[in-house]
């Protein structure tokens, strides 16, 4: 190829990269035969006793004022005098009401007896301490064994975030807690290192360290040349992929014959690693792994659901000469990726391969593990990539859907 960029050829390499690859209600009380109040204007109205006029002598009862609404201090300088003559008077107050009766149609609250009294408040103790108790919410990893390889790698945790002063991979971050979503990255690493604790380790920290210093969430905010990165690579969703547990499977899709001037593309190295960095973590969000509720399978025990599709696609990409620009940013792509993004990658389509270039694929099969190895497939012409990932991809792939650039979505171009 004048230019193969072996990058994304060749992205997913051991990691299986997909680059490489958070009342009570008020009371009501029962009234109904409460006992009825007594106003004072209503005892006065025949026992108050009678006073004489000072004028003509005659006798007459002293007229009261019912109470109005005045405030509350007035309505108790009314009263009193109105008891001192009520004493006077010689009435007889009328008899409270029994308890009893005043609490008609309510059943009384039996005391419990005193031996009774340890017991109901231990009981009671025991219910404050259920509800003060921490509630489980979120999805549950499935209990591990202290020698499993994900136990061990879990008690390692504190130690690795502490030395890289660092604590996320792919938009989650890791916790020494050990929730389901750190066991979910941790199992990637575990399962991109066939269980080997001692590697997976190392490549978090490796992962951890360089995702401090590149900051790969801010790269896939940041805006690209749209002259020179307009139409190389697409993301889309995809459903009813053939063989595959997920409803929806995310596909990217790298276009090298896209590629127009191969020096502005790949001669500034660090600008075409961050565009592509940018397009590898826009994939990874697509697979919402901070939503993710399933347990992945430990190594050997199935299959990884938060995994994405590649197509890399050659049409009009020359195989005969390799541009010296392409090739260096193959390499840097193809070692980065493979390191930093473990268990990203479940399948990888090379389209458009000239059919006396399946050679070259042969001879990259030995370069790298079996694992990934499986996941590659090669086609030489692009409208057999329906036969593998169904009609929901575009119509040049033999699909059913629109253009890439009508059904899907690249980084932020400025």
């Amino acid at each position: 190829m004048d230019s193969q960029p072996e990058d994304k050829v060749a992205a997913s390499k051991p990691a299986d990269t997909m680059a490489a690859a958070e009342s009570t209600a008020p009371v009501i009380t029962d009234v109904t035969n409460a006992p009825t109040a007594t106003t004072a204007s209503d005892e006065q109205k025949d026992d108050t006793p009678a006073t004489t006029d000072k004028k003509d002598g005659t006798a007459e009862k002293p007229t009261i004022e019912a109470p109005t609404a005045s405030t509350e201090g007035e309505k108790k300088e009314e009263a009193e005098p109105i008891k001192a003559e009520e004493a006077s008077a010689g009435d007889v107050k009328p008899e409270e009401p029994k308890a009893e009766e005043s609490r008609t149609g309510e059943s009384k609250a039996e005391e419990p007896k005193a031996e009774d009294k340890p017991a109901a408040e231990a009981a009671a103790g025991a219910e404050e301490s259920k509800a003060d108790a921490p509630v489980a919410t979120g999805p549950v990893w499935p209990e591990l064994a202290a020698d499993h390889p994900l136990s061990k790698f879990l008690a390692d945790l504190p130690e690795l975030l502490k030395s890289t002063q660092y604590d996320e991979v792919y938009g989650i971050t890791l916790k020494e807690s050990g929730d389901f979503h750190t066991k979910l990255i941790l199992q990637k690493f575990l399962r991109a290192n066939s269980n080997n604790i001692d590697k997976a380790k190392d490549q978090l920290r490796e992962t951890l360290e360089w995702r401090r210093e590149f900051q790969p969430l801010e790269a896939m905010k940041a805006g690209f040349d749209k002259n020179i990165f307009n139409g190389l690579g697409y993301i889309m969703e995809i459903e009813g992929v053939p063989e595959s547990t997920n409803k929806k499977d995310i596909v990217t899709f790298n276009v090298y014959g896209a590629v127009e001037d191969k020096k502005a593309t790949f001669g500034n190295l660090e600008g075409f690693i961050r565009w592509r960095v940018a397009l590898m973590e826009k994939g990874i969000a697509k697979l919402k792994l901070n939503e993710a509720t399933v347990p992945i399978p430990d190594f050997n025990q199935g299959p990884d659901p938060y995994q994405g599709i590649q197509v890399h696609d050659y049409l009009s990409v020359s195989f005969i000469r390799q541009d010296p620009h392409v090739k260096a940013a193959s390499k840097r792509t193809i070692e980065l990726f493979s390191k930093v993004y473990p268990e990203t990658l479940s399948r990888k389509f090379f389209v458009n391969v000239p059919v006396v270039m399946g050679w070259m694929f042969t001879a990259m099969k030995v370069l790298l593990p079996k694992e990934t190895v499986k996941k590659f497939t090669v086609l030489s012409y692009g409208n057999q990539l329906a036969a593998q990932l169904g009609d929901g991809v575009p119509e040049v792939y033999g699909g059913k859907a629109g253009t890439l650039n009508d059904v899907a979505e690249q980084t932020l171009l400025e």
